[in-house]
């Protein structure tokens, strides 16, 4: 029996850098797996348990993930986009 194996990239993105790793998982792999590797490669990345997407779709730790997938560490919202819209609106208004 062949073992699978998968190939995964994890990035996380600033306005002005970027940081990635490429990954070979297990295959059936979960995020939580992904992110501890990830994690040892990039120390300095603030990793959020609760903010992860799979190609912008949000995953949870337990989320499978697939061959090609490509795993983002979402950063915090600067301003809430409901908030944000209002307040472009109420500028129109004036």
């Amino acid at each position: 029996m062949q073992s699978t194996s998968i190939r995964v990239e994890v990035i996380y993105a600033l306005p002005d850098r970027y940081w990635s790793v490429r990954l070979e998982l297990a295959g059936n792999s979960r995020v939580a797996e992904a992110v501890a590797q990830a994690k040892a490669q990039l120390p300095d990345v603030p990793i959020d348990e609760n903010r992860l997407a799979v190609f912008s779709r949000p995953v949870t730790l337990d989320s499978v993930l697939r061959d090609g997938d490509r795993l983002e560490i979402l950063r915090p919202l600067i301003a809430d986009p409901k908030q944000a819209r209002r307040e472009r609106a109420a500028d129109r208004k004036k």
